[in-house]
């Protein structure tokens, strides 16, 4: 009996002991809804909150407009759910964002909006004369579906 109980207390010991593995931290990495329909911000986090991506969007400058541009991260950066980037200047205009990153109302990864991506987002724009205006706004971007696994 001393036998048997000794081993129910090591046992117990032994499973008392066992590290609880840490939380998985959530994969932000998809793509998102941008500002017009058809349009679109690729975010991939890599190691160390190291964020790249792009925005496809369409022109809207007289010597673009409706044309499909590309604008790649210069920078981004992810610290917990805490998102910035600036992507590259095309065609005189880039962009700058701060925010967050967060589950959204979608259930699963399948559904859209799965993730929200909230923040302030600020466009630059450099006319002929080398001005740069710019105009800062709120934005919600939804995560696209993503396939199943």
């Amino acid at each position: 009996m001393k036998l048997a109980f000794s081993l129910v207390l090591l046992m117990a010991s032994l499973v008392a002991q066992t590290p609880t593995p840490a939380p998985t931290p959530e994969n932000y990495s998809g793509m998102y809804t941008f500002l017009k329909d058809g349009e679109f911000v690729q975010v991939t986090v890599e190691d160390a909150g190291r964020v790249t991506g792009f925005v496809s969007r369409y022109g809207d400058t007289d010597s673009d407009r409706g044309a499909f541009l590309d604008q790649f991260f210069k920078q981004g950066e992810l610290d917990g759910n805490k998102l910035t980037f600036t992507t590259e200047t095309v065609h005189g205009v880039w962009f700058d964002f701060t925010g967050t990153v967060d589950r959204g109302p979608g259930k699963a990864p399948a559904d859209e909006a799965y993730h929200l991506i909230k923040g302030i987002l600020t466009d630059f724009r450099t006319d002929a004369d080398k001005k740069v205006t710019s105009r800062s706004r709120e934005v919600t971007f939804k995560s696209f579906p993503q396939d199943a696994q």
